[in-house]
């Protein structure tokens, strides 16, 4: 009886430790899929991971193009500043020479010097350069305008308002390189 009490046991013992293996297996192949699906996106993540890059990856690109393109542009607009700026005193000297040369020289003497002066104004002007017009009784603007002094204004309507032009301002393209210099009434 003894062995039939072993053989009794023995199926029962065998069925539920069968049982407690494929639940173990189970488990064990659940825990290995879902660390698989963590771990390893699918091909359609894996696509989807690659085209989102792609895209960044040309959006940046185009940006960079676009940012050279726009500072090359600037560049050839004011590639010649620094000469320009350098040139911008002989041009005021030109504008102060000329009334004294005209006191005491001949005729053609004033006319030569008057063409090299248009001349040399004209070459400027082709590299971008314009002068900034301003007026005696102008509205005097602290973003274009550099107020030297302030004196007391002749006329009650002149206060805050430009007197005189001490030097002329200069433009290169759209940026000022060189801001006119005036007297404020006060």
């Amino acid at each position: 009886m003894s062995k039939s009490k072993n053989s009794e046991k023995n199926p029962i013992d065998s069925t539920d430790n069968h049982e407690i293996e494929s639940n173990e297996v189970e488990q064990t192949s659940a825990e290995e899929t879902a660390k698989q699906e963590t771990a390893e996106p699918t091909i359609e993540e894996q696509l989807a991971q690659e085209k989102d890059k792609f895209l960044r990856l040309f959006a940046e690109f185009e940006n960079y193009k676009k940012r050279t393109t726009k500072e090359r542009i600037d560049l050839f607009k004011t590639a010649g500043r620094e000469v320009i700026t350098a040139l911008l005193p002989v041009l005021d000297d030109f504008d102060r020479a000329l009334p004294e040369i005209k006191k005491s020289a001949d005729a053609d003497t004033v006319k030569g010097i008057e063409l090299i002066q248009n001349k040399f104004k004209e070459v400027l002007k082709s590299k971008g350069l314009t002068e900034i017009s301003v007026e005696a009784g102008a509205d005097f603007d602290s973003e274009v305008h550099d107020a030297i002094t302030q004196i007391p204004a002749p006329e009650e309507k002149l206060k805050g308002k430009i007197i005189d032009t001490i030097e002329k301002g200069y433009t290169l393209g759209d940026q000022i390189i060189r801001h006119p210099k005036v007297v404020v009434g006060q």
